[in-house]
């Protein structure tokens, strides 16, 4: 096998294991908003228990990406497209993060009745998921027309996000008792939001790499 086959292979390896992870991050978000909906507290503690797997997994890439850098010395869309890697690999990390937190917001929920912004909040996972998920399609095609679409669909999660906000301000002036749940709402309601932006930087890293300029898509 020659160098440039041998690097072909890594770097196939690499992608692999970053669609792997992808997966387990989007899998992980609609598990802790499923134990959300549910009341499901041992779903919820599961989701905990399972970042580990994807935190290692990045931690693998990472060294991985680092180590074929190192020896191979790749240069113009080869080194970027690694360097992407990386990044991309962070991202879809810290969709795994924010899944933890949400499980772990569910939970201290408890069996408590939810507040009505629970369905925006649901509506804001369904299109976080469909971003994350048509993103990395996007990566593996290299199909930018595809990444900008993100973008478009990142406003109706901010504006998601926004009417949450509205509805828990009113419910705790309605209701101080609330507060409790109001807080935790709300932080899942960001906690969903922050998933919806990586999925943004996602549709960013994928323009360097085709086009190896950076775009704002958030303008």
């Amino acid at each position: 096998m020659s160098v440039r086959e041998k690097f072909d292979t890594e770097l196939h390896s690499s992608q692999d294991q970053l669609i792997q992870l992808s997966t387990m991050a989007v899998d992980a978000l609609g598990k802790s908003v499923s134990a959300l909906l549910n009341h499901d507290i041992d779903a919820a503690l599961e989701v905990i228990e399972n970042d580990v797997k994807i935190n290692r997994l990045e931690e693998e890439i990472n060294d991985r990406v680092i180590l074929l850098i190192a020896k191979q010395s790749p240069v113009a869309t080869d080194l970027r497209r690694l360097i992407v890697i990386i990044k991309v690999a962070t991202d879809m990390e810290r969709v795994g993060d924010y899944a933890v937190n949400i499980a772990k917001e569910t939970i201290r929920l408890g069996k408590e009745e939810h507040l009505a912004p629970i369905v925006q909040i649901e509506k804001m996972h369904k299109l976080a998921t469909t971003m994350l998920m048509q993103v990395i399609d996007a990566f593996v095609e290299e199909d930018v027309a595809k990444a900008k679409e993100i973008a478009d669909l990142d406003d109706q999660v901010d504006d998601l996000y926004g009417q949450v906000l509205t509805q828990l301000m009113l419910a705790g002036s309605e209701d101080p008792g609330k507060i409790s749940q109001i807080t935790q709402l709300a932080f899942i309601g960001r906690y969903m939001e922050r998933s919806a932006d990586h999925a943004t930087n996602i549709a960013e890293q994928l323009f360097y790499l085709v086009r190896g300029r950076h775009y704002d898509l958030n303008k």
